[in-house]
Order: C-alpha cells, then sequence, then structure tokens
C-alpha cells in the first residue's frame, strides 16, 4: 500500500523521447517535470543570473501548428518598450488577417482580446531591415521606437538569427520574439523539442535579453521614452504552479 501512494504521488520521469531534454536542462542547473496530463514539459531556472521558464507543448496561438516552444524572462525593462520581430511568412500572414478583420469586417478599432502580434504591426513603425542582407528577406519587425528596434536586432542578435537560419529556424517557421511588459518573450512552432534546437532557440533568447538591456539603458540615458500598450502575451502551458 504504501508502495502504490509512493508512486502515486512521485514525479514521472522523463518520457523516453524527453529524457535527452531533461539531461540538457540538468546540465545546465534548470529544473525539468512534465506538464500536466503529460502534455509538454517545463524548464525553469536562471540563465545569466536571471530567472527563465522554457516551456514546450500544446500551442497557444493559431498561427502555430503542433506544438510550441516559449521562453519568458523578467528583466524589469521600461514597461513602454516594445519590440517585436517575427518570420516573415508569419508577418505575411498577420498583415493580411489583420487588414481582414479591422478594414473588411465590422470593427472599427483594434481591441485588447487581439494579440499584440498582430496589434503592434497596426500600432508601430516598421524597422527598416534592409541593411540586413540576410535577415531582411527571412523576418520582419516593428517597435513603438524603430530605430530602437534596429539598434536591439543589429550585433549578437543578428548573428544568432543567422546562424538558426540553417537550423531551428530553416524554413522560416512560425517565430516570434518580443519585449513586452519589462519581460522577454520567444514563441517557435517547434515539432521536435531536441536539445540541438533548444540550444539555437536559448542562445537567441540570450542575445536578444542582452541587446534588450542596451538598448533600454541607452534609450534611458538618452531620455527616450515610448507609447504605451496593453494586455498581455503570455499563458501557461498549465501544471500545478501558477505562472510566474
Amino acid at each position: 500500500m504504501l508502495e502504490s501512494l509512493k508512486r502515486l504521488f512521485a514525479t514521472p520521469a522523463p518520457s523516453a523521447e524527453w529524457r535527452d531534454v531533461a539531461d540538457w536542462a540538468k546540465q545546465r542547473g534548470l529544473s525539468y517535470k512534465r506538464a500536466r496530463e503529460d502534455e509538454g514539459f517545463i524548464i525553469e531556472g536562471e540563465v545569466g543570473g536571471r530567472p527563465v521558464r522554457i516551456e514546450w507543448g500544446p500551442p497557444q496561438r493559431s498561427y502555430i501548428d503542433g506544438r510550441e516552444l516559449r521562453i519568458r524572462m523578467e528583466l524589469k525593462l521600461p514597461s513602454d518598450l516594445q519590440m517585436l520581430l517575427l518570420s516573415r511568412p508569419l508577418l505575411e500572414l498577420l498583415e493580411k488577417q489583420t487588414f481582414e478583420r479591422f478594414t473588411e469586417g465590422t470593427q472599427t478599432q483594434i481591441d485588447t482580446s487581439s494579440p499584440e502580434e498582430m496589434r503592434w504591426l497596426v500600432m508601430f513603425g516598421k524597422v527598416d531591415m534592409s541593411t540586413f542582407r540576410v535577415l531582411r528577406s527571412h523576418f520582419g519587425a516593428v517597435a513603438s521606437t524603430p530605430a530602437t528596434g534596429l539598434a536591439w536586432i543589429n550585433g549578437p542578435l543578428a548573428h544568432q538569427l543567422e546562424r538558426a537560419l540553417g537550423a531551428t529556424l530553416r524554413n522560416d517557421p512560425p517565430f516570434v520574439l518580443m519585449t513586452l511588459r519589462g519581460r522577454t518573450y520567444l514563441r517557435l512552432q517547434l515539432i521536435d523539442p531536441d536539445p540541438t534546437a533548444l540550444t539555437s532557440a536559448l542562445g537567441i533568447f540570450e542575445a536578444a535579453v542582452a541587446r534588450a538591456i542596451e538598448v533600454a539603458t541607452q534609450a534611458g540615458e538618452a531620455g527616450s521614452e515610448w507609447p504605451a500598450s496593453g494586455s498581455t502575451a503570455w499563458q501557461s502551458l498549465g501544471t500545478d504552479d501558477k505562472p510566474r
């Protein structure tokens, strides 16, 4: 009886296909656990001295099929520092959907029920990607201050994105990278969460975080301000823990 209860309440072991993911997390000093109903997993801990949450499981956006990888980190950035980078096919899809929804439909304004990815395409100016010879055909970006968005992408983040085009971001899957409410988020359609893909995605995310901190600091020193937007971009996969 006692052994049965122990098995009932014990943390389930990683499934065979995710055992390498659990090992990957352990090597980085991160905790791994399966999500409720075994539909995915959650990895938590610190990266670069800051708490990070990595989730993989059913998608939360209609434009993502199959499974989705999500990464978020609280950075205490200025809440009105809003920058968004998307894979170009996704950007074009959302622009089309936005046009159909708010121009040809009955709605006359953008409400907070629409995801930021759609609202920001209307609200914010486009980032000029013409200087990025490789990236400009694969990504598009908008920002509350386009010059700040350009500075965010330039340098290490651009290099990580270029590197991923031959692997994790090959064939331009739905991909979103954004700063919102002081946090940085990554969202990626990812059917197979193997350690190589996770390492690539985390490398992009870390570069985005570092650059976001830098541009926020530089803009703050210059006294810049950004127009504000609302609502949340994140929901949890679903575990016994409340999302952070």
